[in-house]
């Protein structure tokens, strides 16, 4: 079964063509971030008509890479949300063109379900009973899943996800734009004990998150520096490590408490944040001996792109979960 992935949620524009559910015969990005760049974050209005420039082109070029053609293809995936609904509105609309010329079925994706079947793609062993851990720029949740399909709501941030704290940080601290990367590129550099902070609700029994009260504290411990030592590279090295090791161990310790509660011993990660180095190294460290078995996707697959859309298609497609033509974007769609 071929499906075609079209992924326009946020600043991505990205489209794949997948055979059978995991195998990826193409699965082209093109990234807007030094459009946005020089504005701290994304410009919904600028995202949506690069969208529209980019799609087009990195279509015939998916099926070039493929070595497909439309008539070949089963099911057409595409995101309906959540995100940006210019943005969706134009993956929306290129999706509906081409079932509705080609006569092939169109497959409405959540965005959320997509980053967890990016990780499958990766592990077409995994099956549930699992958690699974969706930290991005957009989200931080803990969803607890029993089939496939079929998702519990454990645990959400309350405010600011960690993606988000990462890039409001950066920010602030004029590191660049995107935060995440850069921070976890420079904190390597630091020593992630010298400043104490404490991520919020991490001691809590709840699953829910929230990372708004530590970007704070970071602000603030910055700001109350000598104005001399502000610049200093080892300074500024050690306040972004000590920050990033605070996500970390919050996302690792509200994790494995749900893990225990639940009674759960396979941990699933997806979205952007999963690609973070310190992540990917603290739970193998802290599961090691537990019993616990943790499933990451591959770096080109935590982030945003058509290959988890296609791959989520494919499995409502072979269910019979088909929409139709009227379908409109949901930017607030939930998961579970």
């Amino acid at each position: 079964m071929l499906v075609l992935g079209i992924e326009t949620s946020c600043d991505d524009t990205a489209v794949a063509v997948v055979r059978n559910g995991n195998e990826v015969l193409s699965n082209l990005v093109s990234s807007q971030i030094d459009l946005h760049r020089r504005f701290g974050g994304i410009v919904p209005e600028i995202a949506s008509r690069k969208h529209l420039e980019l799609l087009v082109p990195l279509l015939d070029a998916s099926l070039r890479e493929a070595g497909k053609s439309l008539v070949e293809i089963q099911g057409i995936a595409v995101t309906q949300g959540p995100g940006l609904s210019g943005s969706l509105l134009m993956g929306l609309c290129l999706a509906k063109v081409l079932a509705l010329t080609h006569q092939i079925p169109l497959i409405a994706v959540n965005h959320l379900e997509g980053h967890l079947f990016a990780t499958r793609i990766d592990h077409p062993q995994l099956e549930p009973p699992f958690l699974y851990l969706l930290v991005s720029g957009g989200h931080t949740s803990l969803y607890g899943v029993r089939e496939w399909g079929s998702y519990r709501l454990l645990g959400k941030t309350r405010d600011d996800a960690a993606g988000e704290a990462f890039d409001k940080v950066a920010k602030y601290l004029e590191l660049g734009y995107p935060g995440g990367p850069l921070i976890d590129r420079l904190s390597r550099e630091g020593e992630p004990g010298r400043f104490r902070f404490r991520g919020g609700l991490e001691s809590c029994d709840s699953g829910d998150f929230s990372f708004s009260g530590l970007k704070t504290a970071v602000v603030r411990r910055y700001a109350s520096l000598p104005e001399n030592r502000r610049k200093e590279r080892k300074v500024i090295y050690d306040l972004v490590a000590s920050f990033q090791e605070t996500v970390i161990r919050t996302l690792v310790n509200k994790t494995l408490r749900a893990a225990r509660q639940s009674g759960f011993e396979t941990i699933v990660l997806g979205g952007g944040v999963a690609a973070n180095s310190r992540l990917r190294e603290v739970f193998p460290e802290r599961t090691r001996g537990m019993g616990i078995t943790i499933a990451f996707p591959s770096l080109s697959l935590c982030t945003d792109n058509a290959a988890m859309i296609a791959s989520c298609g494919t499995f409502h497609l072979l269910r019979g979960e088909t929409s139709d033509v009227f379908v409109e974007p949901e930017p607030r769609l939930a998961l579970g």
